[in-house]
């Protein structure tokens, strides 16, 4: 994570997990805001979801500037781009370590193959 983050973000960071995002509607161009599970892995910040179609992860992909907003201990709005992880290596390396050991064979399988899985990159 960046040094450059406020004090209170970066203090967030390393405890919250749910977050508000703030992305750009793939079709109509309008503010969408969602709520959504955050992950660190490695001093690196993920978002992802279930298997499955999610507006945010296409409003994502059309668009990947958003608003990251931290809203468990403080309360902060975050410049942010999404970076989309694609490789099936890295995917599966990310996966396991954000859902654990005990999601193992098919459904991890259909975890890695039809999950939203993007890096947050602050601005």
């Amino acid at each position: 994570m960046p040094s450059s983050l406020p004090p209170r973000a970066a203090e967030a960071l390393a405890r919250d997990k749910v977050i508000d995002v703030t992305t750009t509607g793939a079709r109509t161009g309008q503010p969408r805001r969602t709520e959504i599970w955050f992950h660190r892995v490695d001093d690196r910040i993920f978002i992802t979801g279930g298997p499955g179609k999610r507006d945010w992860y296409a409003n994502l992909l059309a668009d990947p500037s958003f608003t990251f907003h931290l809203k468990e201990s403080h309360k902060v709005d975050l410049p942010a781009r999404a970076i989309p992880i694609t490789d099936p290596a890295e995917r599966r390396r990310v996966t396991a370590r954000i859902v654990g050991p005990d999601y193992d064979g098919d459904k991890f399988e259909a975890r890695i193959k039809g999950s939203p899985l993007v890096e947050v990159v602050f601005d």
